[in-house]
């Protein structure tokens, strides 16, 4: 009885700590929790959808390159979600890279090849900040993994069983959507602007990057925003994941596994015991 109260106990404690940490999060974090979308590469079943992959791209390259790096991205990785080797060529060849030395000892500028990083709008933070009040816009390449909320308890308890890690997904489609005329009473900075998806405060630097009409896609799908922020987001959770459906599917195959393994070690014990009471 007494280790019952005990465990009971400690059962309490950790929950209340959990929730603590939960309020805290709250209490600074964004003001309205990120929307949950219906990913294509959602749960332990899901696909990529090479054709939102490719508008996704089109959507960075068009809209968030002039500012955003995705510096872990290679050309060639473009073939992953659909672009053929010769598409691959034709982007990288509207790009110059840095190389060298030349014979001469001298660094040169040539056109960039497929095995090339896709090059960022920056030569280096440093000119990053500067050119933007101080303040580095951030790289794309693992952004959808860095920017993703907790979600606290109990909520990430059942997170767990339906295999939910959308969260980063979920909270960029959120503030991409997200931004609005600041309440009445409510203060911003200069400069900045309203977006309570945002998840340091209810404000940020940038502006809305997307609108309906910002870009032109070339498979007919309606050029909306929401359209345009469910394309860069899942392109941005890919760059960041690229082998997240090979990951949930292994997953999945390893929990079979320990399942059926779980059932012969039960019927083996059942076996083994039952002979022993015999003897």
């Amino acid at each position: 009885m007494k280790n019952l109260i005990s465990k009971i106990a400690a059962f309490g404690i950790a929950a209340g700590i959990a929730l603590s940490a939960s309020s805290a999060f709250a209490a600074g974090g964004p003001i309205n929790k990120p929307r949950e979308v219906d990913w294509s590469f959602s749960g332990p079943f899901g696909k990529w959808d090479l054709g939102q992959l490719q508008r996704g791209y089109k959507v960075y390259a068009e809209n968030c390159s002039s500012c955003h790096s995705i510096e872990l991205l290679s050309f060639r990785n473009l073939q992953e979600i659909g672009f053929s080797e010769a598409e691959v060529k034709a982007i990288a060849a509207e790009f110059e890279v840095t190389d060298g030395p030349n014979a001469d000892g001298e660094m040169f500028e040539r056109a960039a090849v497929p095995a090339d990083r896709i090059p960022g709008p920056y030569a280096n933070t440093a000119e990053a900040a500067a050119l933007n009040n101080g303040a580095a816009p951030p790289d794309f390449s693992l952004l959808a993994k860095a920017r993703a909320p907790e979600r606290g308890f109990p909520t990430f308890v059942f997170d767990i069983f339906t295999t939910y890690a959308e969260n980063g997904s979920d909270y960029i489609y959120s503030l991409l959507t997200g931004y609005q005329e600041a309440p009445e009473g409510v203060e911003i900075s200069d400069g900045t602007h309203y977006n309570p998806y945002f998840i340091a405060g209810n404000a940020l630097a940038m502006a809305a990057p997307l609108d309906d009409g910002s870009v032109d896609y070339d498979d007919g799908t309606e050029s909306t925003l929401d359209q345009h922020a469910k394309d860069v987001t899942a392109f941005m959770t890919w760059a960041a994941e690229p082998y997240l459906i090979e990951r949930k599917q292994m997953g999945f195959k390893v929990i079979i596994f320990l399942l059926i393994l779980s059932v012969l070690l039960y019927l083996s014990k059942k076996q083994v015991f039952a002979s022993m009471k015999k003897d």
